[in-house]
């Protein structure tokens, strides 16, 4: 999970590199960061299913290869945006398993008879594991591109070297969903019931695009309006950016299990407000052009990036029963990506409006989101509580 995490994310630095060297425009790079979406979407919703009925390992399996030639594609179509694309989908592809199928085999062997650890350890461990992937990665490619010789290449070899090795792990981890073969319809399991449970819809939906959108505010919008103010070491700056962003990712997420609690989602409502102080303080950081106040907005960002994604994760094992737990963890992934698309949206708005006054309608929507959840949660806490206790 780790290493197919930092090839999914080592790319997300060197968008500065691409618009300066590359000769790619704003809305080209910010749409391959977001291509591979297209890669993770159906990796998520039929990847998660399919290990729900064939067994974890083989789909996961999968996984290290499709990186790995997501990588050598990256490394191979530095000037060709078509190419590019392709890797960055190719990636997407990798990281949809690993979200789908390696956190629900991570919940799976965080319990027993795998393992006797507290009932939040296979969400915490799913979710650190993918959160220092995507640091550490976007933080080696940054450096390797600002310092390193061939900037273009080295960083996806890099990334290379550290998934063959990772990927052959797998191997010996126990399989903890022996599959079923052919047993019922293969449309019915691509089904997800619990997809429609009130909590999901009310709780988790709303704030699933906050997860990804908040970490894309800090790591993908902010290195490149500052630019003007980072010459000469922009690509490094944003590696910055991803360390202090995901850094906070990681170091809070501990805290976001001792939040949690079944009658209530109090975990995901501190993540929504500590996300609408990340995104007056990027406002702040856009209008003064300041780096010191962008690392900030960074370091708040990222906190509520960490704390978005363990609660959420954390509601989803919370509503799914044994048969749907790796689909509904898809659904999430699915959902919380589409915040990858906001450096897009925000590209082509600019046309019109600036990135302040674009931060700051961001913060009034994150008040909205978060006093919808706050409904949400009084209307389903109590139902959500009730089957728990009935589990």
């Amino acid at each position: 999970m780790f290493a197919v995490a930092w090839g999914g994310n080592e790319f997300t630095p060197l968008l500065v590199m691409y618009r300066q060297a590359g000769g790619f425009s704003a809305q080209v790079v910010d749409l391959l960061l977001g291509a591979y979406v297209l890669g993770i979407v159906p990796a998520l919703l039929l990847g998660g299913p399919l290990s729900d009925r064939y067994g974890r390992r083989p789909l996961l399996l999968l996984a290290p290869p499709l990186g790995i030639a997501g990588s050598a594609v990256l490394a191979a179509g530095h000037d060709s945006a078509a190419l590019l694309f392709a890797g960055r989908m190719l990636s997407g592809l990798a990281l949809g398993l690993v979200m789908a199928v390696g956190s629900s085999w991570v919940k799976e062997l965080s319990s027993a008879p795998y393992d006797d650890a507290d009932p939040g350890a296979g969400a915490r461990r799913a979710s650190m594991a993918l959160t220092a992937g995507f640091g550490l990665g976007a933080v080696a490619a940054a450096g390797l591109a600002q310092w390193g010789p061939w900037p273009y290449l080295t960083p996806y070899l890099l990334n290379i070297v550290v998934t063959a090795p990772a990927g052959m792990l797998l191997l010996r981890a126990p399989e903890t969903r022996p599959s079923r073969g052919r047993v019922g319809s293969l449309l019915a399991d691509l089904r997800v019931p619990a997809a429609a449970h009130r909590r999901f819809l009310r709780v988790v939906v709303p704030m699933a695009p906050w997860v990804f959108g908040s970490a894309a505010s800090a790591y993908a919008i902010l290195p490149g309006v500052l630019l003007p103010r980072t010459p000469g070491v922009g690509i490094a700056f944003s590696g910055l950016l991803c360390l202090v962003a995901l850094g906070c990712g990681v170091a809070v997420q501990p805290l976001a299990r001792r939040l949690d609690d079944p009658h209530s989602a109090r975990a995901v409502g501190l993540a929504l407000v500590i996300g609408t102080a990340g995104m007056l303080a990027a406002a702040a950081a856009a209008a003064t052009l300041s780096p010191g106040v962008a690392v900030v907005a960074a370091a708040v960002l990222g906190s509520a990036y960490g704390l978005l994604l363990v609660s959420g994760l954390l509601e989803i094992q919370r509503i799914a029963g044994p048969d749907d737990l790796a689909g509904l963890t898809a659904v999430f992934y699915s959902v919380s990506y589409l915040g990858f698309f906001v450096p897009v949206v925000l590209a082509v708005l600019h046309t019109w409006w600036d990135y302040p006054t674009m931060f700051a309608a961001g913060t009034v929507l994150a008040v909205v989101t978060a006093v919808a959840v706050r409904s949400g949660r009084r209307i389903t806490a109590g139902r959500t509580a009730a089957a728990s206790r009935i589990r």
